[in-house]
C-alpha cells in the first residue's frame, strides 16, 4: 500500500501540505508570557524540517488561565511578535497553529494574579493552593475569552486553532466526574458536564469562522479511577463533531491525577528537582515524587487500541497523538483511517524528522523516552538532553542514563 505520509489533507477551510502535525507540547519559551526569540528558532527549525503543520503550545486565554510563567497568555500586545513567529514559519511551507486553553485549578496566585478558579471550589495539592469553583454567570465570559483568543490568533496570523478540553485542564475539569461536582445545571449528569464545553464551542466556531480550522484535543480516558472512562469519552467527541469542531486530536490523562498517562515513561525526578528554584518544592519533590508521580509504560503507538474505537465511531478527521518515533508505526496509524499524526518529543529530538522521514522507509528518531525534555520543562525551556551545549551533572547523567536502558 503506497504511504499515504507526505500525500495532501483537508482539516476544514485548511489544507496542509502532509499529514504531519508538531504537537502543543510546552515549550517553556515564553518569559513575561510572550514569544522570545528562542520560540520562534524552533517552531522554524520545525517547519523547516518539513512539518505540515507546526502548533505553538498552550497559550491561556486569560490571565487566570496561567499555570506557568513562561507560558503564552493571548492578549493583543503580542499579536506583533506572534505575527513575526506565523510568517517565519509560512516562510518555510508549513501551517502555523495554536493551542488555547485555560489551566483551571492548576495554577497558584503568584503566576495567575488571583485565587485560581476551577470547575468547583477546593484544593489543589500539586501547587498546593486553594481553588475557587466559577459561578455559572461567570462562565459565559470565560466562553467568550475563548472565541476573543482565535480573533487574536487569526491577527497574528495563524491557519488553525487548538482548543484544549483534554488533560485535566478547565473544560476538562467541567466534564470529568473527579473535578466537577457542581450541583446545578453544569454538574452531574455528562449532558450538564458538557454544558460548559458547548459554550466554549459556540465561541470559538463563530470566532472562527469560515477561514480558521478549529482543532480540538480531547481526552479518551482520564487514566484513573474515578475519571472519565471512554464510553463518556466517546459521547464527548462526538458532541465536538456536532458542535462543528473540524478535526479532533485523541489523548488521554490527567496532569494534576495521572501525568504520566498523558506521556508515558519514567519521570526523571532527580532531573526535575535539578532546575527547580525554589528549597521547599524542590526537596518536596524530591521525597515523594516518584508516589505524585507513577511511572506508565512507554510502548509506540500507546493510544492507538483506544483511538481506533473513536475512529469507528466517528466521521470526521482524527489526528492521533502518542507514541510516535518511527516511519513504520507513522504509516501504519495512517493506514488505519487516521487523517493526520501529532509528534512531539520526536520532533524536539530532531526538529528534520519529517524530512528524513521521506527518505527512509525505516527512518526512527534517537528519543530514547529519558523524559528528561518533561522534567526540564516545569522550571526552564524544554530541551533534549542529546542537544545540551552546557554539560550535565553527573547525577543527572547517570538518571537519565538508567531509564533509559529500563525503556
Amino acid at each position: 500500500m503506497e504511504s499515504k505520509l507526505f500525500s495532501p489533507v483537508t482539516l476544514g477551510p485548511l489544507t496542509l501540505r502532509n499529514r504531519t502535525i508538531r504537537s502543543a507540547a510546552f515549550e517553556s519559551m515564553c518569559p513575561g508570557n510572550k514569544p522570545s526569540q528562542m520560540l520562534l528558532d524552533y517552531h522554524r527549525s520545525v517547519a523547516a524540517g518539513g512539518v505540515g503543520m507546526t502548533t505553538v503550545a498552550y497559550a491561556a486565554v486569560t490571565r487566570s488561565g496561567l499555570s506557568f510563567d513562561r507560558q503564552l497568555w493571548m492578549r493583543p500586545e503580542i499579536v506583533p511578535d506572534l505575527r513575526v513567529l506565523t510568517d517565519a514559519i509560512h516562510a518555510e511551507g508549513a501551517a502555523a497553529s495554536i493551542q488555547l486553553g485555560h489551566c483551571g485549578n492548576m495554577s497558584h496566585k503568584s503566576i495567575c494574579g488571583c485565587t485560581p478558579v476551577g470547575a468547583c471550589t477546593g484544593f489543589n495539592l500539586y501547587s498546593p493552593t486553594f481553588v475557587r469553583g466559577l459561578r455559572a454567570d461567570e462562565l459565559p465570559q470565560m466562553a467568550r475569552a475563548y472565541g476573543d483568543a482565535v480573533r487574536l490568533a487569526r491577527e497574528a496570523g495563524f491557519d488553525a486553532v487548538e482548543v484544549h478540553a483534554g488533560h485535566g485542564y478547565l473544560i476538562s475539569q467541567f466534564l470529568s466526574p473527579y473535578t466537577n461536582h457542581r450541583k446545578d445545571e453544569f454538574g452531574g449528569s455528562l449532558a450538564n458536564r458538557m454544558r460548559f464545553m458547548d459554550m466554549v464551542m459556540e465561541q470559538v466556531m463563530e470566532a472562527a469562522g469560515s477561514d480558521i480550522a478549529v482543532l480540538v484535543k480531547t481526552n479518551m480516558r482520564d487514566g484513573f479511577k474515578g475519571g472519565m472512562e471512554i464510553d463518556e469519552a466517546l459521547q464527548v467527541a462526538q458532541r465536538l463533531q456536532a458542535d462543528g469542531a473540524h478535526a479532533l486530536v485523541l489523548s488521554g490523562g490527567f496532569v494534576s491525577k495521572a501525568p504520566m498517562y498523558v506521556m508515558r515513561g519514567e519521570m526523571p525526578i532527580r532531573t526535575m528537582t535539578h532546575y527547580m528554584k525554589a528549597l521547599w518544592l524542590k526537596y518536596g519533590v524530591r521525597m515523594v515524587g516518584k508516589y505524585m508521580i507513577p511511572t506508565v509504560p512507554f510502548q509506540e503507538a500507546y493510544f492507538l487500541e483506544d483511538a481506533l474505537r473513536f475512529r469507528q465511531a466517528l466521521q470526521l478527521p482524527l489526528v492521533y497523538v502518542g507514541g510516535l518515533v518511527a516511519r513504520e508505526k507513522i504509516d501504519e496509524v495512517l493506514d488505519h483511517g487516521f487523517e493526520a499524526v501529532q509528534m512531539g518529543r520526536a520532533l524536539l529530538n530532531e526538529p528534520g524528522f519529517v524530512n528524513r522521514m521521506r527518505t527512509e522507509e525505516k527512518a526512527r528518531c534517537s528519543c530514547k523516552h529519558s523524559n528528561y525534555c518533561i522534567a526540564r520543562m516545569y522550571s526552564i525551556e524544554m530541551a533534549c538532553h542529546q542537544h545540551l551545549k552546557e554539560e550535565l551533572p553527573p547525577c543527572l547523567k547517570r538518571e537519565i542514563e538508567e531509564i533509559e536502558r529500563k525503556g
